[in-house]
């Protein structure tokens, strides 16, 4: 455990750093999943590392709540996390009912997603779930009128991607700190499709999220059912990318409980959208952890429509694989989720010879990604990537900058004192 001096000391070595991040994420998912209290016997690297997995994967607040140990100075870290989140929380209170005034105003229908929808209905209290921005869906005929009023609001476009835009208050100002900050910036994200690239070709619910008969300002999805199909979607994104967290598992689990059989059939939508082969690794691996928490029938159902390979990877998928605690980049990670041999091909050819837009999506993630900013590797050439992958393997670099902060941290309660910053 931290002693509070602020001597230097040498990094751990990257296959404690591997061995830690394993051991700590797996027993805070499984302990979040059904509390007992045992405290861990954690050495003090990891108890760090347990602080940096529990900010990577969006959870501090959550084990704050539900999952007691006896250890003082962790009990402070998470004291300190939620209430940062807390705060956090009711300033993006305040900015939603800004944002649904001004849209009332103009006319212009919008649908909160993800997290503040499940502020909304209830699944979470203040401070128990972090979010790193306010997500919207807005028509595609509504889009510049959004844009617009979030200027209006002193809002700038930081950068427009395929999946969506980003605005960033015109005087935005990081706050550098391990995990969750109150005065962080809240940049919102604007969509008019939801969908993901799995892994080259996308798939798109809109239609089964946007409501049919939108009014002017903020609208809620049209059911349970929507909502579940945007958060399993978003999570084969991010397990295809290897960017899962813990906090979209625990999201998925606890509204699966409040739905009935019925609401579940929002996953093949309106008869017109393919069949949600997607949504069976996300649900593998909630009941993976979650015991329960996904109707046996269901998974049934959804193996039946899923390939062989994606099915076979997802039945021996865990949540350190799943997410940045695996250390370690993987060349050909996602490949799995190819539904064709030519696709497979695409997905080969696009990581050997990236297309112009991926390029550009690159440069716009150094540009507007701290994390990235001081790394030689994600600025180097696509053959000096190559050759450092076979001389050695290649650590993640979201992974490694949480990690460091983590280490770096010198307060014994790990309070909010200037470090690395970290945006997860």
């Amino acid at each position: 455990m931290p002693d509070g001096r602020t001597t230097p000391r040498a990094q751990p070595s990257l296959e404690r750093i591997k061995a830690g991040l394993l051991r700590t994420t797996e027993t805070l998912a499984i302990e979040l999943a059904h509390p007992t209290g045992d405290t861990p016997d954690w050495n003090a690297l990891e108890w760090r590392l347990a602080t940096a997995a529990a900010v990577a994967h969006g959870v501090a607040g959550q084990l704050h709540t539900y999952v007691h140990w006896s250890n003082p100075e962790w009990t402070r870290f998470l004291e300190s996390q939620h209430d940062h989140v807390a705060r956090r929380h009711e300033r993006i209170d305040t900015l939603l009912q800004r944002i649904d005034t001004q849209a009332r105003g103009i006319g212009v229908p919008l649908v909160a997603l993800k997290g503040t929808a499940l502020h909304a209905i209830g699944i979470y209290a203040p401070g128990e779930r972090p979010m790193a921005d306010i997500d919207l869906l807005v028509s595609e005929e509504n889009q510049e009128y959004a844009g617009a009023m979030l200027e209006s609001m002193g809002y700038v476009l930081s950068f427009a991607g395929w999946k969506h835009r980003v605005y960033k208050p015109a005087d935005n100002a990081n706050v550098v700190c391990l995990g969750e900050h109150r005065d962080t910036p809240i940049n919102i994200e604007l969509h008019t499709r939801i969908q993901e690239r799995l892994p080259v070709a996308t798939v798109d619910i809109t239609s089964c999220i946007y409501p049919r008969s939108p009014a002017p300002g903020i609208n809620s999805y049209p059911s349970h059912g929507a909502l579940m199909s945007h958060l399993l979607l978003h999570a084969a994104g991010n397990i295809c990318n290897r960017t899962m967290r813990l906090i979209h598992l625990n999201d998925i689990s606890l509204l699966a409980a409040r739905m009935v059989r019925s609401e579940w059939l929002a996953l093949w939508g309106d008869g017109t959208t393919e069949s949600p082969w997607w949504a069976l690794p996300p649900l593998l691996l909630v009941s993976r952890y979650y015991t329960g928490a996904v109707p046996p029938s269901l998974l049934y159902e959804l193996e039946s429509e899923c390939r062989g390979p994606l099915r076979f990877a997802s039945r021996h998928l865990t949540l350190t694989k799943a997410s940045c605690s695996e250390l370690w980049l993987h060349a050909w990670s996602g490949i799995e989720w190819s539904r064709s041999v030519r696709e497979a091909g695409q997905f080969a050819l696009n990581r050997v010879r990236p297309s112009a837009q991926a390029r550009q999506e690159r440069a716009d993630m150094v540009r507007t990604q701290l994390w990235l900013q001081a790394s030689p590797w994600v600025t180097a050439t696509l053959w000096r990537r190559a050759l450092a992958w076979l001389k050695h393997p290649v650590t993640r670099m979201d992974t490694m900058y949480v990690v460091r902060a983590a280490l770096e941290q010198t307060s014994p309660a790990w309070t909010q004192r200037p470090g690395p910053a970290v945006t997860t």
